[in-house]
């Protein structure tokens, strides 16, 4: 947008030779020319950007902006369609005898020197009209400048993903219709392309399931254990299928395991003891009240008591065997909480892993059953016989044969 601004006009003789200057938009005047017909939730179009001001008055703003607005589409030709797309500006508040709009260099079209040509969309023709609106509140007029952009779709994508099967099919069902009456080949072909439909069906829906089970929200309910035993345990061998991060247990516990801390006599910064036993919410912490000189930690240690961290020495009074208890109490409702959310934290990348699993052993059944359904409507829709009686043989004696 350009403009004329008689009060930043000055003498560059005054002023050293400057000829322009760049100033903040903020401090001058700008026009309040808007995009009537957006469609966008921001406030403000343009970005900021600074103002070139020439010695004249003549003022030059170019800011960044993204226009979204709003444009009737009409897909009935899809996808071979074509639309067409207004963008009409003009002033918000001015008058045409207050504000006149026109267009840069007298440029009647969008310009597109520095268009980018899009993958989808092939830009037809792009004019731009000048219009004056006569309100019947008002008498001044109110001019606005409206570009015109007509664009094709680009139908070659399409065209290779989604109507060439279309018309094969199509094709491959007509020729059945070439065939004798007579010939069995006539039914059989419509069963192999009837059948060939149903496995498509079937294959988009078995993937929907996989996908849903590879990527599934709820990792709290665990994979049942029928489900686990049948296709990590049984199928994943069938189909050579090998997961280190899943293995089977030996027993029937096994895989319930939970480290538990024992604080007893030899209670240590480094010492712990892990066993392996049943499943358990919150891991047993034993403690000796009488006993808690054994505990040796470094000062600066962030699990150390309080009497360490300030160099006290303790003795077997009830007073510090108080203060002792206190502390031990606390370090245990630490270990315990931060035990607990390790073990959920374990348990819940577990559980997704498990269902990971059974998605790609699943994927892979239904790979095999796939090709399996495929081979066999092969050999029991055709003739083979039939099929064969037309390619001869050559006989050891050199007498051809069938």
């Amino acid at each position: 947008m350009s403009w004329i601004d008689i009060l930043l006009k000055w003498n560059p003789e005054d002023y050293g030779g400057v000829t322009n200057i760049r100033v903040p938009v903020s401090g001058i005047w700008t026009p309040d020319i808007v995009l009537y017909n957006y469609a966008d939730t921001r406030l403000k179009e343009q970005r900021d950007a600074l103002a070139v001001v020439s010695n004249d008055g003549s003022v030059l703003w170019i800011p960044m902006a993204i226009y979204s607005s709003t444009c009737p589409i009409d897909i009935v030709y899809f996808p071979y369609d074509s639309q067409e797309c207004h963008l009409k500006f003009g002033s918000w508040t001015y008058d045409g005898f207050k504000l006149d709009v026109d267009f840069y260099d007298s440029l009647e079209q969008v310009d597109v020197t520095d268009y980018i040509p899009s993958n989808e969309w092939t830009l037809m023709e792009h004019p731009a009209k000048k219009n004056v609106k006569f309100y019947p509140c008002c008498k001044e007029p109110y001019p606005d400048l409206t570009f015109t952009i007509r664009v094709k779709r680009l139908a070659v994508f399409y065209s290779f993903i989604l109507i060439l099967p279309c018309v094969l099919l199509s094709v491959l069902t007509l020729v059945i219709f070439w065939l004798p009456p007579e010939s069995t080949a006539k039914m059989i072909l419509g069963a192999y392309f009837c059948l060939n439909m149903i496995l498509i069906t079937l294959s988009s829906f078995l993937s929907v399931i996989v996908i849903n089970l590879y990527h599934r929200a709820d990792k709290k309910n665990r994979v049942p254990e029928w489900l686990k035993r049948i296709a990590v345990y049984g199928l994943a061998r069938v189909f050579c299928m090998e997961f280190e991060q899943i293995k089977r247990p030996r027993s029937r516990h096994v895989d319930h395991v939970t480290h538990v801390i024992d604080g007893g006599s030899s209670t240590s910064c480094s010492g712990r003891k892990e066993k392996r036993k049943k499943r358990i919410r919150s891991p047993v912490l034993t403690y000796n009240k009488w006993e808690s000189s054994a505990i040796d930690c470094p000062r600066d240690s962030p699990i150390a008591p309080r009497y360490q961290r300030h160099g006290i020495t303790p003795d077997h009074s009830p007073v510090h065997a108080h203060m002792f208890e206190g502390d031990v109490k606390e370090i245990k409702r630490a270990l315990r909480a931060f035990t607990n959310r390790v073990y959920d934290r374990e348990s819940q990348n577990k559980i997704a892993l498990e269902w990971r699993v059974v998605a790609l052993v699943l994927d892979r059944l239904f790979f095999f059953i796939y090709l399996t359904a495929i081979l066999v409507s092969l050999m029991t829709i055709f003739p083979w016989k039939e099929v064969l009686y037309y390619f001869p043989t050559t006989e050891p004696d050199g007498v051809n044969g069938v």
